[in-house]
């Protein structure tokens, strides 16, 4: 079976900063940010490149500032 990696993209600019996003990711992938967008919220950011994509975030996200990509890896034998 061919693996799978995700790759996250936050709108920083449209998050509101709800937090509902990081929970949901089992990998930790997002984390809320320590900066303010031009709005003043504390958006959302990845931290990391574990995302297997699996898309929880961007189901939860009540703004649909998520999108998450899919990348078949190739398969080694």
């Amino acid at each position: 079976m061919a693996k799978v990696k995700g790759e996250i993209v936050i709108n920083t600019e449209r998050c509101k900063g709800c937090q509902l996003c990081v929970p949901v990711c089992q990998q930790h992938t997002i984390a809320m940010s320590k900066n303010l967008n031009s709005k003043g919220y504390q958006y959302a950011t990845v931290v990391n490149d574990d995302c297997n994509g699996c898309t929880n975030c961007a189901l939860i996200c009540p703004d649909g500032v998520i999108s998450v990509y899919r990348i078949k890896l190739q398969e080694t034998n």
